[in-house]
């Protein structure tokens, strides 16, 4: 079994992890948005 400051680090490691995946989907959106709205003017 991990020791707690293994646990530690791997849930700060994890919820970094998953904040940059939430904030790169949004980014990836506002610039397809911005893609799809220059190619259809």
């Amino acid at each position: 079994m991990a020791s707690e400051g293994n646990m530690e680090s791997a849930t700060q490691t994890y919820t970094g992890f998953v904040a940059l995946v939430k904030w790169g989907t949004i980014a990836s959106v506002i610039v397809a948005a911005i893609v799809v709205l220059l190619i259809s003017s």
